[in-house]
């Protein structure tokens, strides 16, 4: 079976287990809006994710192939209950978890331990040294390699069906650890580790990541967002936190090279655990920076590889001691309000393809692996690979928390501009609000309706029309309404 073949069978399967499993297509469904507080429990837990070594890696449009592992990759859940709400996320050192294996593990965790599907989030850091699987890069080189030698020497394990059982897992360990907790939550700022990568250019047009010092540069085409959004779980009685989320956006891309690695967040992990114990499970999500990265073009030379994953992790690390300690000294977690979820998903229109573009697209399918191949040429030719099998609509859910009466969680799909994530922010009632990008799904990017008029790298690698990041923001704010505390 070709590798088209069997991504049309995944993605119609995904599709109806979405339609099945979680019925909750064309309107809200909202739980646990009112009542008294009551007590929280929480529990943590982690598990490893690491493919063998030789495995393909992700991120870019090259072959890559593991030669070692520099820090093993996790999935890490937190899991909360207070009265009869609960809710699980899980964050795994991934570039993202396709559709069909968080409906999957999402479907299977709920059976086994009864938190609602549309309560459980299963997100990925968008680490670019972690594996390479089931879109239309892994198939297409697989089947090459297929072809090549009889057997694919670089796929020795199915991973998603490696993957799938390990999120359960990860999701009834942590639910089984339930015991009494305190949340405390806040957001502060940490400045220079985040920049807008596209571009206004003299010659009138916006690019990608011109480099540095370069004289053509006029201005960024965008902003940045410096929020690092804190949450700390403790014990009743107790300062010292068992476990945390910290979310910040910048693409988690800083290393490169052919070793695993979560990136930044392990040197985030490193240093909280150098603070709250080595068994503080540190949970990190990636805020909306489709078009953030960590290249400060006004400097000639710049950190690169594990140094600069270091700098951008024990930085981060430090802001989040930081806020820790005012956030237990101020006891914020008094605030009330118990929990509250809202879920909605929306059917999203996708570019439309025509028959020569795919004639073309797959003409270029042996061409993939090839370095000599022009970048923009392979980026091309996989979007429009990844639209056949898709169709013309896709679906994309979102999800909203409210942890406490000052703090609000949301959760989108896709690599999120950074603009949509501030609108959300800046029109929220929620005094906290923190926005997870790349959750339950990464259907690639989602500009904004601006970015699409200035093209360049993401808005050609985007597979959904103009309009639908904005949709996205008004469907995130009306459930923030309907979940903000009355009164």
């Amino acid at each position: 079976m070709s590798a088209l073949a069997r991504l049309r069978i995944s993605f119609y399967f995904s599709f109806g287990l979405v339609l099945c499993g979680c019925r909750h297509g064309e309107s809200a469904r909202l739980s646990g809006a009112g009542g008294t507080p009551a007590l929280l429990y929480a529990g943590a837990a982690e598990v490893d994710i690491t493919p063998p070594i030789g495995f393909r890696m992700a991120g870019y449009f090259d072959e890559r192939l593991a030669t070692a592992v520099h820090d093993p990759l996790h999935a890490k859940a937190l899991v909360l209950k207070q009265g009869g709400q609960e809710i699980a996320l899980v964050v795994c050192d991934l570039v993202g978890v396709p559709l069909l294996v968080t409906t999957n593990a999402r479907a299977q965790a709920s059976q086994a331990t009864g938190i609602p599907i549309s309560h459980i989030v299963i997100a990925g850091t968008h680490s670019h040294t972690g594996p390479l699987f089931s879109d239309v890069r892994s198939g297409t080189l697989h089947d090459a390699a297929v072809r090549k030698y009889g057997e694919d020497p670089h796929q020795t394990i199915d991973y998603p069906q490696f993957l799938i059982p390990h999120l359960v897992k990860v999701i009834v360990a942590a639910h089984s650890k339930l015991q009494p907790a305190e949340l405390f939550a806040g957001v502060t700022k940490q400045e220079g580790l985040t920049f807008n990568r596209r571009y206004w250019m003299k010659n009138g047009k916006v690019a990608f990541n011109p480099g540095q010092l370069n004289p053509n540069i006029v201005r960024p085409a965008g902003p940045t967002d410096t929020d690092v959004g804190v949450i700390l779980l403790t014990r009743p009685g107790t300062k010292q936190p068992f476990a945390g989320l910290t979310t910040f956006a910048v693409h988690s891309d800083t290393v490169g090279g052919t070793e695993f690695s979560a990136d930044y967040e392990y040197y985030l992990e490193q240093t909280l655990k150098r603070r709250f114990g080595k068994d503080f499970v540190s949970v990190f999500g990636l805020g909306t920076c489709g078009d953030l990265n960590h290249i400060d073009v006004t400097k000639a030379d710049m950190l690169k590889g594990f140094p600069m994953a270091e700098h951008i992790g024990t930085t981060l690390g430090a802001a989040v001691i930081q806020e820790s300690e005012q956030l237990l000294k101020e006891a914020r977690s008094r605030a009330s309000g118990t929990f509250a979820v809202a879920s909605t998903t929306i059917q999203v229109e996708l570019q439309d393809i025509s028959p020569d573009q795919l004639a073309d697209a797959r003409a270029m399918s042996d061409k993939l692996a090839d370095p000599g191949t022009e970048f923009m040429r392979k980026v091309v030719a996989v979007k429009v690979l990844d639209l056949a099998v898709r169709g013309s609509t896709w679906p994309m859910e979102v999800q909203v928390f409210r942890l406490n009466s000052e703090t609000a969680l949301v959760c989108l799909p896709a690599e999120i501009f950074v603009e949509l994530g501030l609108a959300i922010k800046h029109a929220s009632p929620f005094k906290n609000t923190i926005v997870l990008s790349i959750c339950n799904d990464r259907p690639s990017y989602v500009p904004t309706e601006k970015a699409f008029k200035e093209g360049s790298y993401e808005v050609t690698n985007s597979r959904v029309k103009p309009g639908t990041g904005e949709k996205l923001v008004q469907t995130a704010l009306e459930l923030l309404n309907q979940v903000k505390p009355h009164g």
